[in-house]
């Protein structure tokens, strides 16, 4: 059930930590994989890593040429798309509304919540001519609480699972099924942007999940292989959460 053999998908943030391990994911469930990254040399490596059915694209997210000439060139390259994964997301700053200016906020909504909406208005035309498809949004588990400091990247995050939601409305007889998946706190690089080393934030971060500890990538891309394959065909508008339990209390 969790085969993606025949199918081709593009997989946004490539080169990030969530985004390599769903790449590589999908690549050994049978996929051909697009990696887009704004670091190509980063899209690259995960490419490589994902092997010979991999695609490394440099694609700003934000952009309305990158995106498109992005899946574009994947749908020339695998003669169909059918899963997409919107996972790029840039490093928010650590602000209130009263810290923060429109500039920066604006920044942060163009990547996070623009890219899945200009990837997903160029893929859906592709989806629909291969007789339907899964488009997966990476939220979080900020996209339904609060935390300090954080209030665009939870602004976007719940945003996206709202979208996913309308999404799943309008393409549902597109047999196009949306759906987001939401992680708690992963050990990736991003982590280091904000405490220095991973060991400050699993002291800091681990005890606010219920299995008191951080998540791994290779746990996310095991629920987004889940949620781009059939076995969850009956599933769509709804969000994921892989949290450890961090919403649960």
């Amino acid at each position: 059930m969790n085969s993606l053999q025949g199918k081709a998908a593009i997989v946004s943030g490539a080169g990030g930590g969530i985004g390599r391990a769903i790449s590589i994911s999908f690549a050994q469930a049978g996929a051909k994989v697009a990696c887009l990254d704004i670091k190509l040399k980063n899209a690259e490596e995960t490419a490589r890593l994902a092997g010979q059915d991999a695609l490394a694209i440099g694609c700003d997210v934000s952009s309305e040429s990158d995106t498109k000439a992005a899946v574009e060139r994947a749908a020339r390259a695998f003669g169909r798309l059918d899963i997409l994964v919107n996972g790029a997301a840039m490093t928010d700053p650590t602000a209130t509304v009263l810290d923060l200016d429109l500039a920066a906020w604006n920044k942060v909504f163009a990547t996070n919540v623009g890219g899945a909406f200009l990837l997903s208005r160029w893929t859906i035309p592709h989806m629909v001519s291969a007789g339907g498809g899964s488009i997966i949004h990476i939220a979080s588990q900020l996209g339904t609480v609060g935390t300090p400091g954080r209030v665009a990247y939870c602004s976007t995050k719940g945003a996206l699972i709202t979208m996913a939601k309308a999404m799943a409305v309008d393409h549902a007889a597109q047999k196009i099924r949306v759906n987001t998946l939401s992680p708690g706190a992963v050990e990736t690089d991003r982590m280091l942007l904000r405490y220095g080393e991973m060991k400050k934030a699993r002291k800091a971060l681990g005890p606010k999940h219920l299995m008191n500890r951080l998540g791994q990538p290779e746990e996310i891309a095991a629920a987004a292989l889940f949620l781009a394959s059939d076995a969850s065909s009956f599933m769509t508008g709804s969000d994921l959460l892989v949290d450890g339990g961090y919403n649960a209390v």
